[in-house]
């Protein structure tokens, strides 16, 4: 599908994509990405039609979506560090609390799962996370960015991690946001996608998508604490004459038990998807 603006794709034209993936192909969720750059992305006087969880067309989207029984993923927020430097104009971007206000009126006008994307957006504050799936038992969370969570996630005790998985045990989902392209397979001169140049072969890419479900494992299911086998350029971006491009941050084995990893793994997916594939 091509569409005339961005606004167009974030609007009328989003509404086509939501029916004809539910009615082509059985479509389940409907994702809003509301990460703050947006705001340099959709610009203008009716740039607020668009912006917020509940906007006007975010709106129509979120009625259509629950009309044809589907749930809701969102990306609500970015890491701390970009909030440091790329979103530290709070008068353009707004704070990074500012970003769950309109969520939480969409989660209570919208009873629907809602599937928060990269723990909720803030791995760092596991007392917010703690303190919104309270309010909001029709909020999920999934674990993907392998990059942040496990900077972000190894920052915490092992026991206040292991801890909020419990409690949260059926609520929290596996992910690891990787970006698998084509493009990672050959070299190029000029590869399309902002992503094609992290690999230039199969045995890069392999290496590429091997290094983060590894990381995942040994965090999640391990005790052990290292570095992270991934470089990590937020850390230069928050302390650039600390660290270069190829730092990694501590990688800190959570070692959840049994139980919780397999709800985490594939329970909670299972049971929460069931609902709407079957």
């Amino acid at each position: 599908l091509l569409w005339k603006s961005r606004k167009q794709a974030f609007g009328a034209g989003y509404m086509d994509v939501i029916r004809r993936l539910h009615g082509e192909f059985g479509a389940g969720v409907v994702k809003f990405w509301n990460a703050p750059r947006l705001r340099d992305l959709l610009t203008g006087d009716d740039a607020a039609e668009y912006l917020a969880f509940d906007a006007p067309w975010r709106v129509k989207a979120a009625e259509l979506a629950m009309s044809l029984g589907m749930m809701f993923k969102a990306h609500v927020a970015d890491p701390d560090t970009w909030f440091a430097t790329k979103y530290a104009d709070a008068a353009v971007y707004g704070t990074k609390r500012s970003a769950y206000e309109s969520l939480e009126r969409m989660m209570v006008r919208f009873p629907a799962p809602w599937i928060l994307a990269h723990l909720g957006g803030w791995p760092e504050d596991l007392a917010f996370l703690t303190s919104l799936l309270e309010r909001h038992p029709n909020a999920y969370l999934d674990a993907s960015a392998t990059k942040w969570i496990v900077r972000e996630v190894s920052k915490h005790p092992r026991e206040a991690v292991a801890g909020f998985m419990t409690r949260f045990k059926g609520r929290v989902l596996f992910g690891s946001d990787i970006v698998t392209l084509e493009e990672h397979l050959a070299p190029a001169p000029n590869k399309s996608h902002p992503m094609g140049d992290l690999a230039d072969s199969p045995e890069a890419a392999f290496d590429l998508y091997a290094s983060r479900y590894a990381a995942l494992r040994v965090m999640w299911e391990g005790r052990w604490t290292g570095p992270s086998p991934i470089a990590d350029p937020d850390l230069k971006m928050v302390s650039p004459g600390q660290y270069d491009d190829m730092s990694a941050p501590t990688l800190r084995g959570v070692g959840l038990s049994r139980d919780v990893l397999d709800s985490f793994y594939v329970d909670a997916a299972a049971t929460l998807y069931g609902r709407y594939y079957r």
